[in-house]
């Protein structure tokens, strides 16, 4: 066993088996789940395991560009979009909108793994893009220049930047 890692092996794979603009959807406990998704379903009791928890763990574990979520979390849950900007701030990972029907219509059939949480908090489902880490690909004085995407992460991450839904 690991110290300070994820246990659970088939999550842990799932993660492991990531590569850049995968998808992975970190969910409420009432996402509808295609058939042919891989879902590990975190979720046992109600607010068991929360979607922030999972969150949070998956902020130490991958490297993620971008957040899409629907709007109602920044409009209508303000404590969620607080946690969630906690969580992400400093990663460089920019906030976008998706609504709910293309996150249970879409980006659920485009995921690469979909992560079902215990929790019943409104709103509480999140596509991660999933990243490679800014300054191992284009490193300083390596003569490659880094694309302008990465450029910006790494001021993002320098600056400890709180991501804004635009």
């Amino acid at each position: 066993m690991k110290p300070d890692r994820i246990l659970h092996p088939e999550l842990a794979a799932a993660l492991a088996s990531l590569g850049h603009t995968d998808i992975v959807l970190v969910t409420d406990a009432g996402f509808p789940i295609p058939p042919q998704a891989l879902c590990i379903n975190l979720g046992f009791w109600p607010g068991t395991v929360d979607v922030l928890d999972i969150l949070r763990v998956l902020r130490k574990e991958i490297f993620v560009e971008e957040i899409l979520f629907a709007s109602e979390v920044r409009d209508c849950n303000a404590q969620l979009y607080r946690d969630i900007q906690e969580i992400y701030t400093g990663s460089g990972a920019e906030f976008s909108v998706a609504s709910h029907e293309v996150l249970c219509h879409e980006l659920a059939h485009k995921a690469k793994v979909i992560i079902r949480s215990g929790s019943f908090n409104p709103w509480a489902n999140f596509a991660l893009i999933a990243s490679t880490d800014p300054f191992a690909w284009f490193t300083e004085g390596s003569g490659v220049e880094p694309l302008p995407a990465y450029v910006a992460r790494r001021q993002r991450i320098r600056e400890n930047q709180v991501p804004e839904l635009k």
